[in-house]
């Protein structure tokens, strides 16, 4: 079994630009998708458990971590394109989709853009099942966000957190996993292409109304797809109330809610999930739709 500290970062050229990713394993290919202004660092507490399972690839996607950050589409619809050319690119025909938070909503474009290639789909925390969303990222799809943004998010107030992080580490007192990721994730906006890319990602899926963009009328699609949703129960940023209507929505879709946990379940529990996920791939059957029942599922 791979150590997390010896999993590197990789980088794959993809149309002029490049896709960086981390991976273990050996097999069937398992994709990790992260949230919004995240990267494929908040997969490393489960890919050394997840190895056994499969070829785990965890990329930073297009505007995320260190992978490329062009001027141009942030759409879900964009970036479950670059997920299936990535996957081309590295020999793998079909995958199971695992999206966490934005992640999801990439996800479940990328099943029904690309159901040929997507033998499972996993969601965790994910956008895309509703409009309610954290008062916060809505503020942030306003006119002059961004220069907010920039100011929140200057390298003197990034590095005076950071100060006061380390401080707090030397005297014993050290952050949950999940307020790591939300302080990387914050702390990754400090780059101005960075923050760009966050910006127009954003505003993709979400304005001041909440999430402008939903699944529910296309969940019936994942009939035929074996799909796991997992959730925390103290999610503060999309409630558990869309993982119980996304489960009725979704035929015999499984559900597996996290007591205690909030977002990133895939961090507070880490080797919860990975025995999850590795348990609903050992027993389940890829999906392998054939073309005329695709077409009979989308008329």
């Amino acid at each position: 079994m791979p150590r997390a500290e010896d999993i590197e970062v990789r980088r794959a050229p993809i149309h002029g630009s490049h896709i960086d990713y981390r991976t273990a394993g050996d097999g069937p290919a398992v994709v990790l998708l992260h949230g919004m202004a995240g990267s494929s660092e908040t997969w490393l507490p489960v890919m050394c458990d997840l190895a056994g399972a499969g070829t785990i690839i965890a990329p930073d996607l297009l505007g995320h971590g260190t992978s490329a950050k062009p001027r141009g589409d942030y759409s879900l619809g964009a970036f479950a394109a670059s997920v299936r050319d990535l996957l081309v690119t590295l020999g793998h025909e079909r995958a199971t989709i695992v999206g966490h938070s934005l992640g999801g909503g990439v996800a479940m474009q990328f099943a029904y853009q690309f159901p040929e290639r997507c033998e499972r789909l996993v969601l965790v925390s994910s956008g895309g099942l509703g409009p309610e969303v954290s008062g916060l990222l809505r503020a942030l799809t306003f006119p002059g966000a961004g220069y907010i943004l920039a100011a929140a998010c200057a390298p003197a107030v990034v590095n005076a957190g950071t100060s006061v992080g380390r401080w707090l580490g030397r005297i014993g007192l050290r952050p949950v996993p999940a307020v790591a990721d939300v302080w990387r994730s914050y702390a990754s906006l400090g780059d101005a292409e960075a923050r760009a890319a966050f910006i127009q990602t954003l505003r993709a899926v979400v304005d001041i109304h909440g999430q402008r963009v939903s699944a529910v009328d296309r969940l019936y699609l994942a009939a035929e797809v074996p799909t796991l949703i997992a959730w925390g129960d103290r999610d503060p940023f999309i409630p558990v109330t869309h993982a119980h209507a996304a489960h009725e929505g979704m035929p015999g879709s499984r559900l597996e809610i996290f007591e205690g946990a909030g977002h990133y379940p895939h961090r507070d529990a880490p080797e919860r999930f990975a025995e999850l996920l590795a348990s609903f791939i050992a027993s389940t059957t890829p999906a392998s739709p054939s073309a005329d029942r695709l077409r009979a599922r989308r008329s």
